[in-house]
């Protein structure tokens, strides 16, 4: 192939992709490939998984990140309901693991559906808005609600409060860029913190000891305490720089828990330690950075609705990830952004940086 050509060739596969973002992104993953290696074992059976996901993934973000907002979000309702229909599909014929029923087998493969409402119901909020922006009253915000409600009971049934809770955020941060009035969002907060006891009384029992878990991990040290007492051991060893690539001992030794899923994070942290825990964070904060960026510049109400509540979603996943693992915040099912083994989480990212980079490439 001559150069001219591979030029050309190159011009038309990087002119959708924005740079920073993608530099950003590119660094976490490698991350990811060294500790997620180490996780299982120096084994490259979960790397290969990982490779075939972010490949898929990596397609699709090139597509989406040459296809218009405005092209997308046509298909904001379909893509909606088909997610909906899913979790139906997950409460009828689900298939049940570790007691909770949250995937579907589909021959070939299982997925999550509630993994894809990450994506469909902020473009399903953002497609409705820019559909009423003209005459928005405050009619609009209780149907949004409404939108917002029907994935989130459907998810809290499975159970996973983790992912409802993080899914029903994603469509706040929606209603939020919005215009959600600051006397609504306080009023709820309000409303949330009364009706406490009557959720406390909803909550399954595994939940409740979760909640319980966290005040005090050393009430059941060998059982529900167990995840956060060992995650937090093998972050408080890692020390300032780490034990080293390969050398954690609590991993090794198998005391981490969901160590290429949940709880990565602790295999990082003892390996890398303090210092790679900020350069972690840093990679996160500007990947969040470079999004708000992309959202304030987004010529569109869609594009400011979506690109701001895909960013701030990416920032809840990783904040809530990091604070279970160290003892701050409940465990909950929540895979650490790019970082976490997990196919259809990785394509979900990377399918939200691909509608991240389409806002932008369609400013310039």
């Amino acid at each position: 192939m001559q150069p001219h050509l591979l030029k050309r060739v190159w011009g038309f596969v990087k002119e959708p992709l924005d740079g920073p973002l993608m530099l950003f992104l590119g660094i976490i993953y490698l991350l990811s490939l060294l500790v997620l290696y180490s996780a299982s074992n120096q084994s490259f059976y979960r790397l290969d998984d990982k490779f075939v996901y972010t490949a898929l993934g990596l397609v699709v973000m090139w597509g989406l990140a040459y296809v218009r907002p405005q092209t997308v979000m046509n298909f904001a309702p379909p893509i909606y309901v088909v997610g909906v229909l899913l979790l139906v599909g997950v409460d009828l014929f689900g298939v049940i693991v570790n007691g909770s029923q949250r995937w579907l087998d589909i021959g070939v493969t299982r997925i999550q559906p509630s993994e894809i409402m990450k994506i469909a119901l902020p473009m399903m909020l953002a497609w409705y808005f820019q559909k009423n922006e003209l005459n928005l009253r405050w009619w609009h915000y209780l149907v949004a609600a409404l939108l917002i409600a029907v994935p989130g009971a459907l998810i809290l049934k499975q159970p996973d409060l983790g992912s409802a809770v993080l899914i029903m955020a994603s469509g706040f941060f929606v209603l939020f860029f919005a215009g959600l009035s600051w006397k609504v969002i306080f009023g709820a907060v309000g409303l949330f913190a009364a009706s406490l006891p009557i959720v406390w009384n909803l909550m399954h029992d595994y939940q409740r000891r979760r909640v319980l878990t966290l005040i005090d991990p050393t009430q059941d040290p060998l059982g529900d305490g167990y995840h956060i007492i060992q995650s937090m051991i093998a972050i408080g060893s890692g020390g300032s720089w780490g034990k080293g690539w390969l050398n954690g001992t609590q991993t090794h030794l198998d005391y981490i828990p969901e160590r290429t899923t949940d709880f990565i994070f602790a295999v990082y942290s003892e390996e890398f330690g303090l210092v790679g825990n900020i350069v972690l964070l840093v990679l996160y904060f500007l990947v969040i950075s470079r999004g708000l960026m992309i959202t304030a510049r987004a010529p569109t109400l869609y594009g400011r609705l979506i690109g701001g509540a895909l960013t701030l979603t990416f920032f809840t996943y990783a904040f809530v990830n990091m604070g279970m693992v160290s003892g701050i915040l409940p465990v909950v099912g929540v895979p650490l952004p790019l970082v976490s083994y997990g196919g259809t989480a990785t394509m979900t990212i990377l399918i939200a940086m691909g509608m991240l980079m389409s806002i932008g490439s369609q400013r310039r």
